[in-house]
């Protein structure tokens, strides 16, 4: 199974939509945070039409609308703060933050723990656990990058979005 982990989007529309013909060969989506706004939900939504997991990140301000956008798809699920999911008997836990993505990880519980947050591609083992933070989609402090994830091999790979 192919899970695609993105983050911080923060609106580049432009840089999601070079980066959705990838994604959309997934199995399942996770977005770490910093969507921003509801229509940038929405063109991820109506983009994939595989499971996506959504968590808050400081940057997503209107949690109403966002919520609300969300409702109209099935295949949409907010998680708040902190997703916990399990996909192919890979225990996955995705937050927006470093820190609790440490914490995470060091809590033995989960296979994978995302986060994003610092807008830099990371992957580390602790302890077994795959911390993995799969960079910043919108290109602002560097390139544009999301990651691969897979629940076979439990590797992943960070790509550069063309």
């Amino acid at each position: 199974m192919k899970l695609v982990v993105c983050s911080d989007i923060h609106d580049n529309i432009w840089a999601l939509e070079r980066a959705l013909d990838s994604m959309r060969s997934a199995d399942a989506l996770v977005c770490c945070g910093d969507l921003c706004a509801p229509f940038t939900l929405v063109q991820l939504a109506e983009s994939v039409a595989v499971p996506l997991h959504v968590v808050w990140g400081n940057n997503d301000g209107d949690k109403w609308l966002l919520t609300r956008q969300a409702a109209r798809f099935g295949h949409v699920q907010l998680h708040g703060e902190l997703a916990e999911i399990e996909l192919d008997g890979v225990r996955i836990a995705a937050n927006h933050y470093p820190t609790i993505a440490q914490g995470l990880g060091r809590s033995g519980r989960y296979d994978l723990v995302c986060y994003g947050h610092d807008h830099t591609p990371f992957q580390e083992r602790l302890n077994g656990v795959l911390l993995l933070n799969p960079g910043e989609l919108m290109g602002r402090f560097g390139k544009s990058t999301y990651a691969v994830f897979d629940t076979d091999t439990r590797t992943a790979d960070i790509r550069s979005v063309p």
